[in-house]
């Protein structure tokens, strides 16, 4: 089992004092008059663990790195970023700070990147998870690493997670479509089982059932690239002339569901209804306004950093799980109304 070095670890396996080791990690050997041997003998102890030398200097007293890890899909998309600054901000006043990467959604990247951050000696982890790591988010629960997953999660395994709920997201933007009029309501996701997509699409149907509609749903592979995504989209449309609304899964599929919508000639929201979920600066300014489902970012990362913190600490929390479901909001713009 993977643990974290401490002093009293090398202490222990190499049967040296402390203080000797402390000096020998910080580069004072010579000037505490520390036999070449001896010196060697602990830097190549250190150097078989794995573990950086200059960042076990700074936490061996502590066993704390005051280093998070955070694992996105997308730092550069405007929903994983926004929450990463927020993040950030809230750990620099607890006096930690975050190294944050992007998995792509590939599983053995993320793996990669997870075996790296515990080489580092990080304090915790905050992940957005794809699928087929569950052996390696199962081994984390094993070993005690505090983690939080944020997101999505794996139903079938007992994690912290902070997510939004997704369905009733999804549900409230379909039945704001139907209530405004909107009768051959599409809805343009990506082709996902991890559970935020999942759930997004089953919101859909629900609500489209209720209201007696019939879907109509292109998926669209996360791999694809952006033109191909323009082009799948703009087919979608010209095949189903008849759809007046459109939801997107997320804010970038919007932005490349509008190249389609203007390549086509059509007009928001005279000829199609349009509403994406997950807000982004841009939406506010677009003519016309786009509508949104909104995540509560502030309360989304408050309370990732508040479990993450809690669990760290040891003790703060029971055995038992944290598993939190925050309420999205939908932001009516003029993207959505039928009278204008």
């Amino acid at each position: 089992m993977n643990k974290k070095i401490s002093m009293d670890d090398i202490a222990r396996d190499l049967n040296i004092s402390k203080s000797t080791i402390s000096f020998i990690i910080n580069g004072k050997a010579k000037e505490m008059r520390i036999s070449d041997k001896l010196a060697a003998l602990v830097l190549d102890y250190v150097k078989e663990k794995n573990y950086n030398r200059n960042a076990l200097a700074q936490s061996l007293r502590t066993g704390k790195s005051k280093i998070i890890g955070l694992i996105v899909e997308d730092i550069a998309d405007a929903f994983f970023s926004s929450v990463a600054r927020l993040i950030e901000e809230s750990a620099y006043k607890k006096g930690y700070k975050i190294i944050y990467c992007s998995t792509e959604d590939n599983p053995k990247k993320t793996i990669e990147l997870i075996n790296m951050f515990k080489g580092r000696n990080v304090d915790g982890f905050i992940i957005t998870a794809p699928k087929g790591i569950e052996g390696e988010v199962q081994l984390m629960v094993d070993q005690n690493h505090p983690f939080v997953l944020f997101d999505r999660y794996f139903p079938e395994i007992a994690t912290d997670y902070v997510i939004i709920d997704n369905l009733a997201g999804a549900r409230v933007a379909i039945e704001h479509l139907a209530s405004e009029g909107f009768r051959q309501i599409a809805f343009v996701t990506l082709a996902s089982d991890q559970t935020q997509m999942a759930e997004r699409l089953k919101g859909y149907n629900l609500a489209v059932s209720a209201a007696q509609l019939k879907p109509k749903v292109l998926e669209i592979k996360f791999t694809s690239k952006p033109e191909k995504v323009v082009q799948q989209i703009s087919s979608f449309l010209q095949k189903n002339k008849e759809i007046d609304a459109v939801l997107f899964a997320t804010n970038y599929l919007a932005l490349q569901g509008f190249e389609a919508i203007n390549r086509l000639g059509l007009k928001i929201p005279v000829d199609l209804a349009v509403v994406a979920f997950d807000d982004h600066a841009f939406f506010k300014v677009f003519n016309p306004p786009i509508t949104a489902v909104s995540q509560p970012m502030k309360n989304l990362s408050e309370n990732l950093i508040d479990v993450l913190f809690k669990r760290m600490s040891g003790g703060e929390l029971s055995n038992s799980k944290v598993q939190k479901v925050l309420s999205p909001e939908l932001i009516v713009r003029k993207s959505s109304l039928k009278s204008q």
